[in-house]
């Protein structure tokens, strides 16, 4: 048998199982998968806007909270008492809870901050406590980077109570994305 003619099989196998590959993904379910890289107020509050609007829609939603926003899932209150000193100086530097963040634009010292809070209250807008709530009824799924976890001195216990929430790596989230239809950077 001549070398083409065994090759003909091969490539049949390879062709039939990118065609799976491809009907898999064409029916898999209506699918969001969000990297949440800023700790920014006003982007925390689009990325669970987005997130909760999504999941409302019937739309399966996965977060992966990464870099500053991994700070902004810590709890108010007292760093654990095991970390280095560049740990520590991370914990006193990256505000916890979602009432301290900062707005990325015209914050203002903080002003800029209750400023929207105020607004945002008037006009009946969810905060993020609420949003988390809501993402949280909805079956959001959220997912902690680990290695930010790690480089900023986050201990799991240090973080908000959350439901299923998971501590993941980035071949995690790949796999996630690659099963959505769309995939967003914040």
């Amino acid at each position: 048998m001549s070398q083409a003619t065994t090759a003909i099989p091969l490539e049949l196998t390879l062709l039939e199982q990118r065609l799976e590959a491809l009907e898999q993904k064409a029916e898999a379910p209506d699918a969001l998968c969000m990297v949440v890289f800023s700790g920014e107020l006003d982007r925390l509050l689009a990325a669970m806007v987005m997130a909760t609007g999504a999941a409302a829609c019937g739309t399966k939603v996965s977060l992966f909270f990464t870099f500053w926003a991994t700070a902004c899932l810590k709890k108010n209150g007292r760093q654990s008492p095991d970390k280095t000193l560049v740990e520590r100086c991370f914990g006193w530097m990256l505000p916890g809870g979602f009432h301290r963040q900062k707005l990325s634009k015209l914050n203002l010292a903080g002003l800029g901050r209750r400023l929207m809070a105020r607004e945002m209250a008037k006009k009946n807008v969810p905060n993020l406590d609420e949003l988390f709530q809501v993402a949280q009824e909805l079956d959001v799924d959220l997912h902690v980077c680990e290695m930010s976890m790690s480089l900023l001195g986050i201990r799991p216990e240090e973080l908000i109570e959350y439901p299923g929430l998971r501590f993941s790596g980035v071949a995690t989230f790949l796999e996630q994305a690659s099963r959505s239809q769309t995939t967003l950077f914040i």
